[in-house]
């Protein structure tokens, strides 16, 4: 590295997003899809949200968690998206310095209240069935706010870690990020610095706030399908059945892109594929969430309902 490379820890004042493509004529296309998208997200989580905030069946510990979820889902794709439809309208690919942390910062940590939020949620269905005789003390008003502050806090201080952990780094060559929003791996790619520290960490931290969220949510439910068995009412068991497969598959979803993501850093040709998880992390997954916790749910389905034509259960 040159001494003048040294002397300026960021000599890059911006960076340059390729975008999902780079073929204009598929641009407006693109524009669309995820406009189209962003619109059906946003919209579809705040009917929910606003169905569980109106309806009084649904001001439950269970449908608490799934409110803050569809709040994330929306802030998700918020981070993200609008920004890059910007980018496709204006033309203008540049993204300064500030900006791309900003970014980073507030996507890590939605992400990573993410994971918290949904092992609260696995640890509510397993005291509801589990433990029903004491559920209501256990999961008291008080102990779900402490558990969204304690997530909050956790979520907080890793993205901090990993935006300080970058500003560490050198960027003084190529500043052409081979992706639609900025995010460690393809940033990694850019500096003229070793990121090995950089890269102990993501995995080390990555390690803690994926591993640790999925054995407790593992353990969870092998409870959970270990009580459900037990109950002899075919009726009871595909009630609770329905309630926990929600959750779950959103499990799979969120923890699936995300290793796939983060466990590995790879070349311009995983940058390729990172793209398209990407998609999956800040646009289908929260457009997915409003379907799947709904689907098989009278209770939201009926509570939609009366929000869209604006009456209000009578209980």
């Amino acid at each position: 590295m040159q001494p003048e490379a040294r002397t300026n820890r960021t000599a890059l004042t911006d960076f340059i997003l390729l975008g999902l493509v780079e073929t204009e004529n598929l641009q407006p296309m693109v524009f669309v899809l995820f406009l189209f998208a962003y619109l059906v997200t946003v919209g579809g989580n705040l009917s929910i949200l606003a169905a569980i905030l109106v309806e009084p069946k649904l001001h439950t510990p269970m449908y608490f968690f799934l409110g803050n979820l569809l709040a994330l889902g929306i802030g998700c794709i918020t981070v993200t998206v609008p920004a890059m439809l910007g980018r496709l309208l204006s033309h203008k690919r540049t993204v300064p310095y500030a900006g791309c942390l900003s970014q980073l910062f507030f996507f890590h940590l939605l992400a990573g209240m993410d994971c918290f939020l949904l092992t609260a949620m696995a640890y509510d269905r397993f005291l509801a069935i589990c433990r029903p005789l004491t559920y209501s003390t256990r999961m008291s008003q008080t102990v779900q706010r402490i558990l969204v502050v304690v997530s909050w806090a956790c979520a907080f201080t890793n993205a901090l870690t990993h935006t300080i952990a970058l500003t560490t780094l050198n960027f003084c060559g190529p500043n052409e990020v081979n992706h639609f929003y900025c995010d460690l791996p393809q940033l990694f790619q850019l500096s003229c610095s070793s990121t090995r520290l950089n890269e102990l960490l993501l995995f080390g931290v990555g390690f803690i706030m994926a591993g640790t969220p999925v054995v407790l949510i593992i353990s969870s439910y092998i409870h959970v399908a270990a009580a459900v068995l037990r109950i002899r009412s075919a009726e009871g068991r595909k009630k609770a059945f329905s309630t926990c497969g929600s959750h779950l598959t959103v499990v799979c979803l969120f923890y699936g892109t995300g290793i796939f993501n983060y466990m590995r850093l790879g070349s311009e040709e995983a940058s390729d594929k990172d793209k398209e998880v990407g998609v999956f992390n800040t646009s289908i997954n929260p457009m997915l969430n409003p379907l799947i916790y709904s689907l098989r749910n009278p209770d939201v389905q009926g509570a939609l309902w009366r929000v869209l034509v604006g009456r209000r259960s009578v209980t």
